[in-house]
């Protein structure tokens, strides 16, 4: 089948173009028309440096992975989904069979593709076939932009379940991108009393300041320091510490903001190993867990915007039609710091 896609030709290079798919829907499989695709920071890296690590583009690829769209076609054994529904879709597919599926952690299998991560096509293009199981109905007060952002709130969502949130603790985000400030916002809706979130990008923190300044307390690492502020405040260290800003220099002092018995989450990945004082983390009983994106959550991300504990919408901060989707691959390529989520509408 012959399709409109947004195709990585090479490094520094995209087409908007067609390109044969071939791909059938079987019989435990949706056939999904794209509606709405989010650029991931890993779609302009690859754009930009035409890799990741060892994941290396090696041949035409379609970007994306950040998806929702309408039911076009079911399988024969699927019940829960229809022609019509609104869904979003979960972009990892694990071997349904594999040892780690089996113990609940599929987000591990290595045996799982993932959309627009090489040799894998992406979605942005008309159509993808995508097991049911890993497809999700969207509510009506739902909408596909919304649906979207399902995507990058999960890892947040994941990080929040990691720390084992009790009501009333106080966390610390450290990195404003956008995986920062979902990882803050699923940390405040999960039961937080108080969620601050570090940067030195002023355009972030503004734009935190506008949108979710009753949830969220910024930290403009440019005019302080954290210790400081947690000072300033009267607190004793955070009960919890989400890194997700893959920085090296975080880890110099990051015991120091930590209160006795607190634990930290690991996301954002550093480009080269980092020092960890031990001691200091003996000495106050901290405790470290990691993330590698997310299991089981999308209903739960669902259901909380849905219900209106997470407010996703301002995420959204410019858009795209599909036709103009080099233009927008451009325009993320500058790195924008005013912009958090950059979206492309594809009907």
């Amino acid at each position: 089948m012959i399709m409109k896609a947004l195709v990585l030709e090479e490094k520094r290079k995209l087409s908007l173009r067609d390109y044969p798919i071939n791909e059938t829907t079987g019989p435990d499989d949706v056939k999904v028309a794209i509606k709405a695709c989010g650029i991931c920071g890993s779609d302009v890296h690859y754009f930009i440096h035409g890799g990741i690590g060892q994941f290396i583009v090696k041949a035409p690829m379609i970007l994306g992975h950040e998806a929702s769209g309408t039911v076009v076609e079911t399988g024969a054994n699927v019940k829960n989904l229809k022609v019509g529904d609104k869904v979003c879709m979960e972009p990892g597919i694990p071997n349904f069979k594999s040892i780690e599926t089996l113990k609940g952690m599929y987000n591990l299998d290595p045996e799982l593709t993932f959309w627009a991560t090489p040799p894998i096509h992406g979605c942005m293009r008309e159509t993808v076939v995508h097991p049911a199981s890993l497809t999700f109905k969207l509510p009506d007060n739902v909408s596909l932009h919304e649906g979207a952002l399902v995507e990058p709130v999960a890892i947040g969502m994941w990080a929040a379940k990691k720390a084992r949130i009790s009501p009333g603790d106080v966390a610390l985000v450290i990195g404003g991108g956008t995986i920062g400030i979902v990882t803050a916002l699923a940390a405040e809706s999960s039961g937080c009393s108080k969620v601050f979130i570090a940067d030195i990008k002023k355009g972030k923190l503004d734009f935190i300041n506008k949108h979710y300044g009753d949830k969220l307390e910024t930290i403009d690492l440019n005019q302080t320091d954290i210790v400081s502020v947690l000072k300033k405040k009267g607190i004793n260290g955070v009960n919890l510490l989400f890194e997700a800003s893959g920085s090296e220099k975080t880890y110099e002092k990051i015991c120091s903001y930590m209160a006795p018995g607190g634990r930290m989450v690991l996301i954002g990945l550093p480009l080269s190993p980092v020092p960890l004082d031990v001691s200091a983390m003996s000495t106050k009983e901290l405790s470290i867990e990691t993330i590698f994106r997310y299991v089981n959550v999308y209903p739960l991300v669902i259901s909380m915007i849905a219900s209106g504990k997470l407010n996703v919408k301002p995420l959204i901060t410019k858009r795209y039609p599909f036709a103009d989707a080099l233009a927008a691959y451009d325009y993320a390529a500058t790195l924008p710091e005013k912009d958090v989520k950059i979206m492309i509408d594809l009907e």
